[in-house]
């Protein structure tokens, strides 16, 4: 039996990101999101969505510009530390220990100690209520290369350890269970 409860946003798990913004490192900050996600592959475009009282809103609407940093477990304390802690008097970077790099495309800087970094230039910011969606392109992934495979090539997001957001807790992801269409896919 079910019953209804008030309307809520109860999609989980999500992503615990820190997104990495500033054009100049007088003013790079990083703010920790879960209001975070893909819009499109094809061009690959994604948003996050920030409340507009956070220290960062002004910043990321004058550049326009962003990295979405993947976080671990071994982020998780700067992780939430980053969410609760303002920047307005904090360098963020110095306080959590963390290594500002180089972004390819974007002026942001990207988060050294994160797996993938995922730089974003925004397209256009909706206001929908208590949170500003900057929709924004992809306009590269730069990835650890410790964590790409070297026959495949492809990124093990498992052994990165990534963390992910549930109602207020973060956790660490489980056990794989299956791939895309191995439910379907013929046994040999």
């Amino acid at each position: 039996m079910k019953t209804d409860w008030k309307p809520g946003t109860m999609i989980y798990p999500l992503p615990a990101v820190m997104i990495s913004c500033g054009s100049e490192p007088s003013e790079y900050n990083i703010i920790t999101a879960s209001w975070v996600g893909t819009l499109c592959s094809n061009p690959p475009m994604c948003y996050i969505s920030i409340r507009p009282e956070r220290y960062s809103s002004p910043i990321l609407k004058k550049n326009m510009e962003f990295v979405i940093n993947l976080t671990t477990q071994e982020l998780a304390y700067a992780t939430d530390w980053c969410g609760v802690t303002s920047g307005k008097n904090q360098n963020k970077f110095q306080a959590m220990n963390l290594t500002p790099g180089k972004a390819s495309l974007v002026q942001a800087p990207t988060i050294e100690e994160s797996p993938l970094c995922i730089e974003c230039r925004a397209r256009e910011i909706l206001a929908l209520g208590s949170h500003d969606m900057f929709i924004a392109d992809v306009v590269n992934v730069l990835a650890d290369e410790a964590y790409i495979h070297p026959e495949t090539g492809a990124f093990d997001m498992q052994r990165a350890n990534l963390l992910a957001y549930v109602h207020g807790n973060y956790y660490t992801l489980g056990e794989l269970i299956g791939k895309f269409g191995w439910s379907v896919r013929k046994k040999k």
